[in-house]
């Protein structure tokens, strides 16, 4: 039976009069208390998700660099073979994103009830979720973090200077859209093969992966956007918010509510019928294959490993999510796909009979614009040149929708590269909006040094709305797409973005 609840951060108005909130900021005191080479700190769970302490970092995202409060250790380091055992790794642009964070959480949550204990705090208390898609104000952090100062006068462990906001003014919320919850109408945890261009809910199949490449639909939205628009740029743009960085991230305690609520809508999904992969690659984790393995220090220092196998399923962790079976019931019960199939003209009652053929659905490159882009301020443009026979055979299954399921379209900003993560960008084609995409991990994945050689992220867009709309229109007839690349903001000087690739794709069977 399940023992604790994580509640919504802004019951009680999200001040410290929510006591999950209170006892949370005296529990990051406790583990802030703590010294930088201690398994049971603050400083060193933020060194699992990722750091920037123990390389050569001169400047800013450097720890040593970072402006207080919090005031950030950068020594004593621990032992390399403590190092190499649990810093840097968190599992991104990878199926197991979700996994990977969920036994992060629970390692965390266990350190904090510790501390809150032995404070007088109760022992039921849990971790509370940040629901920025939830009703009201609930989009602003809540005001718990923005205090300075705890209600007995000692400074407030959860407040964080360098938090800036997606206007870089230091008021923080999220912007709804672009940010949304569009990803719970994928019913596909993976895409059916490493090379699809739709990564799924969950994130492509890959081995032990520390960021870079393609993610997952949940992953890019909504939380990437999250984590940049909270993080922002300083007013300056001198730096970059903690939040924006995944080497930083994981230091700013609101990091740990935003993960709660993508923790929960993983089992929203899950709860509407939707499954994960049953392969033992996922299942057993990349330790099964001679990676590394998933490990967390518990309290008193003691190791915990585990497999995605072991928490990926409520059933098989201590805690459930308030509201949880409310929102397990789809406010809609027509699902995407019939949606999808009545605007092309299939009728109500044979769309509810149709599904989609994920077995059988394979990939095919429907156009490219292959040249280098840079992407300043004002923005770019490029035309991707279409091949005829794919396009031709995808206006057939968009026109025979009612007799098979019609192709799908993705389009992908391939070996996206640059220096700051704290942007977005607005994609459009032929004028119609495809879509909002944020640059989280930009950094570290255009390092030449990096673990992945600098081949930057891929960044995927699902067009197929865009596809449809041409279509029916009869405007899907030229031999071009014209795809429009805006940042959200200005870029600086010497910080330009590059785009290796344009790929349009469509997908069949699906």
């Amino acid at each position: 039976m399940t023992g604790y609840t994580r509640a919504n951060a802004w019951n009680s108005g999200g001040t410290f009069n929510n006591q999950d909130l209170l006892w949370y900021a005296k529990g990051v005191g406790v583990m802030q208390s703590r010294t930088l080479d201690d398994p049971n700190s603050w400083w060193f769970f933020a060194a699992i998700h990722g750091e920037y302490v123990s390389g050569k970092e001169t400047g800013y995202p450097g720890w040593a660099y970072i402006p207080p409060a919090p005031s950030v250790p950068t020594s004593p380091l621990p032992s390399p073979d403590v190092l190499k055992q649990y810093w840097n790794q968190c599992q991104h642009q990878t199926w197991y994103f979700l996994p990977w964070h969920r036994g992060y959480l629970i390692a965390l949550e266990l350190q904090l009830r510790e501390a809150i204990v032995s404070l007088g705090g109760p022992e039921t208390w849990s971790l509370p979720f940040w629901n920025y898609l939830g009703p009201d104000n609930e989009y602003h952090i809540p005001p718990a973090f923005t205090e300075k100062k705890l209600p007995d006068g000692d400074d407030n462990p959860l407040f964080v200077d360098a938090r800036f906001g997606p206007k870089n003014d230091g008021n923080i919320y999220v912007l709804s859209p672009p940010v949304n919850q569009d990803c719970l109408g994928n019913d596909i945890y993976t895409g059916s093969s490493p090379n699809t261009p739709r990564p799924g809910f969950g994130g492509p199949e890959t081995d032990f992966w520390h960021g870079g490449g393609r993610s997952g639909n949940l992953e890019s939205n909504p939380h990437n956007l999250v984590h940049v628009e909270v993080g922002g740029n300083a007013p300056d743009n001198s730096i970059w918010g903690l939040m924006s960085d995944p080497g930083l991230a994981a230091l700013d305690p609101i990091f740990y509510l935003h993960h709660c609520n993508i923790d929960r809508l993983w089992a929203v999904w899950n709860a509407r019928g939707n499954e994960n992969p049953t392969s033992d690659k996922w299942l057993k984790g990349p330790a099964a294959t001679g990676d590394r393995e998933f490990v967390m220090p518990k309290p008193q220092a003691t190791a915990w490993v585990f497999t995605p196998q072991d928490v990926d399923a409520m059933s098989k962790v201590d805690y459930t999510y308030e509201g949880l079976s409310t929102d397990a019931r789809a406010s809609d019960t027509m699902s995407p796909v019939q949606k999808r199939l009545i605007r092309l003209g299939v009728n109500q009652v044979e769309a509810a009979t149709m599904a989609p053929d994920t077995e059988k659905s394979s990939t095919e490159l429907l156009g490219t614009h292959d040249q280098t882009l840079k992407v300043g301020s004002a923005g770019v443009r490029a035309a991707v040149k279409l091949n005829s026979t794919v396009k031709n055979t995808m206006l057939e299954t968009l026109a025979s929708a009612a007799k098979q399921a019609p192709d799908r379209a993705y389009l992908q900003l391939e070996n996206v590269r640059g220096t700051r993560d704290a942007n977005t960008l607005d994609v459009y084609v032929n004028g119609k909006s495809a879509g909002s995409i944020a640059l989280f991990g930009l950094r570290r994945a255009s390092l030449k040094d990096g673990e992945h050689g600098g081949s930057g992220l891929s960044l995927e867009l699902d067009i197929t709305d865009i596809i449809d709309a041409l279509h029916l229109e009869q405007a899907f007839d030229a031999d071009l797409l014209d795809v429009r690349i805006q940042p959200d903001q200005s870029i600086s000087d010497g910080e330009e973005i590059s785009i290796g690739r344009i790929g349009v794709y469509r997908e069949n069977g699906s």
